[in-house]
C-alpha cells in the first residue's frame, strides 16, 4: 500500500498536471529558487518553465507593466467552496464570500481562506509561506464567481509563495452566489473551481 508521503506527491503531481493543462505550455525560465524543494523534485510541482500565462486574459486584469512582474506558479482548487452570508433583504446576491479551498500545483498544497489568505502547506514549503490580498479590478462571468486581479498587501515566510506581489484568480466554475431568498445571517457554501496564477 503507497505511503502518505507516495499519496501526496502523486496527488501534487496530478494537481501540477492539471495546471499546465490548463494554462499552456513552457515560455518562461525560472531560477531554482523560485521552484519549492522536495526531496523529490520529479514528483512536486510544475516547475515554473512548465507553465505560462493563460493567453487571452483580459488587460484589466494583468499588473501594471512597470512593476515588471514574472509568473512564480500556479495552483488549481483541488477542493473549494465559496460561503455567502444572506444580508438584510432576504439575499445572499451581491454579497461578498468567503473562500475555504485546498490548492494543488506548483508550490505544493496550498490552503486558501479568509482574508482572503493563500497559505504553503509542508512539506513542500517548511516555513508555511502565507500572503493576503486585496482585489484591484475583476473581470464578471455568466453563471460563475468573477476573474480577478489581486494585490498582495502582506506577507510571511521565506517560500516561493512569499515572493508573490499580484495574484490573478482565473478559469473559474461554479461558486456564484444563490439567487433563491434567504433567511438574515444564513449561511450557505457554494464549490467553485479555479485557477491561481502568482506574480512577483
Amino acid at each position: 500500500m503507497p505511503s502518505k508521503r507516495t499519496r501526496i506527491r502523486s496527488i501534487t503531481a496530478v494537481g501540477a498536471a492539471a495546471v499546465v493543462a490548463a494554462l499552456g505550455t513552457v515560455t518562461n525560465n525560472a531560477s531554482a529558487a523560485e521552484i519549492p524543494a522536495t526531496a523529490d523534485s520529479s514528483q512536486a510541482g510544475a516547475g515554473v518553465e512548465a507553465i505560462r500565462p493563460l493567453a487571452g486574459v483580459p488587460d484589466i486584469l494583468k499588473p501594471p507593466a512597470e512593476e515588471n512582474v514574472k509568473l512564480l506558479g500556479a495552483e488549481r482548487v483541488l477542493t473549494g467552496t465559496q460561503t455567502y452570508t444572506c444580508a438584510a433583504n432576504g439575499s445572499f446576491v451581491g454579497t461578498a464570500s468567503t473562500p475555504e479551498a485546498t490548492l494543488v500545483g506548483t508550490f505544493g498544497f496550498v490552503h486558501h481562506f479568509a482574508g482572503p489568505t493563500w497559505q504553503a502547506q509542508p512539506p513542500f514549503d517548511r516555513s508555511s509561506s502565507k500572503v493576503t490580498a486585496a482585489r484591484v479590478q475583476g473581470v464578471d462571468k455568466p453563471g460563475t464567481i468573477p476573474w480577478l486581479l489581486l494585490k498582495v498587501n502582506s506577507s510571511e515566510g521565506t517560500g516561493p509563495l512569499a515572493k508573490t506581489k499580484y495574484i490573478q484568480r482565473l478559469l473559474t466554475s461554479g461558486g456564484a452566489a444563490p439567487t433563491t431568498a434567504c433567511t438574515a445571517g444564513e449561511k450557505v457554501s457554494v464549490r467553485y473551481g479555479a485557477v491561481y496564477v502568482f506574480l512577483g
